[in-house]
């Protein structure tokens, strides 16, 4: 069976996207491991699907599988680049575009200069809705991991997140610690791991270790994450501008009971036929 795919990218986090709509679409994980290989097949961070949603407060659902096969709850770059393709691709002629996630629902608002705001909901922060094993909620926690104690918050964006404040971002130890913390015990459905440089109030550089992918030039989900955690530490302000090694997101805030706004671009790279 051939597939039609458009390979697209959110700061360098990139994906292939597949129209579920119009072409039958089966993939195993064994499929999905081979789309998102980067020697034999298209390559990519995450492979995400475009499907019909059969509630009627939903324009789509969208589904996302990491490089591994794995199916995950969301993905914040992913977002902004399915609002572009439901729109570049005539299957929506809305602005706002509702969005069923395997997390609840998303609304994705596109701005005319090609910048996509995505409704990131209300980020979860009780450690049984991460899921996070720990006996009560705190803004930080401390976590044995490597010989060492590290000081860690912990929170889910529709996916689980722990952030580490470093000194300096380009010497933080990314590929030694995140697969460490991934994989921690106290995570029971792995997690992934920012690891955030405070510039100012105002401004974070951050990398990402993303679960069942490795680093990825951005995270939505993970510059979400970390200015929530920057903001229940009391270090950081609404607005923040999170850079990141592919690019640079506006992340918006106001506090507890409010939902996280995350504003970035949407690029599409390529698209043909690929055997599945």
């Amino acid at each position: 069976m051939k597939l039609y795919f458009t390979k697209m990218h959110g700061l360098g986090n990139d994906f292939v996207v597949i129209d579920a709509i119009n072409q039958t679409v089966a993939l195993d994980q064994a499929q999905i491991r081979r789309l998102a290989d980067r020697h034999l097949g298209i390559g990519c961070d995450q492979v995400l699907l475009v499907e019909k949603s059969d509630q009627a407060e939903a324009d789509f659902r969208y589904r996302i599988f990491n490089a591994d096969g794995g199916e995950v709850e969301q993905c914040g770059n992913g977002a902004r680049c399915f609002a572009r393709f439901v729109r570049d691709h005539g299957l929506t002629d809305q602005d706002q575009v509702r969005v069923l996630t395997a997390a609840g629902l998303l609304r994705l608002h596109l701005h005319p200069d090609g910048q996509v705001t995505v409704d990131m909901g209300q980020p979860r922060m009780e450690p049984a809705d991460i899921p996070f094993f720990a006996t009560d909620r705190a803004a930080c926690y401390a976590i044995a991991a490597d010989g060492a104690e590290l000081a860690i918050g912990v929170v889910s964006m529709g996916n689980p997140h722990a952030v580490l404040a470093v000194a300096d971002v380009d010497q933080a130890p990314v590929a030694h610690l995140g697969p460490l913390l991934e994989r921690h015990g106290r995570f029971p459905n792995r997690t992934n791991v920012g690891f955030m440089q405070i510039v100012a109030p105002d401004q974070i550089r951050l990398r990402v270790f993303e679960r069942g992918t490795g680093e990825t030039l951005a995270c939505g989900s993970g510059a979400c994450a970390a200015v929530v955690v920057g903001r229940l530490w009391g270090l950081l302000w609404p607005n923040v501008r999170v850079e990141l090694p592919g690019g640079a997101l506006t992340i918006h805030w106001a506090g507890e009971g409010e939902s996280v706004m995350m504003t970035g671009p949407a690029t599409t790279v390529f698209e043909g036929w690929i055997a599945s």
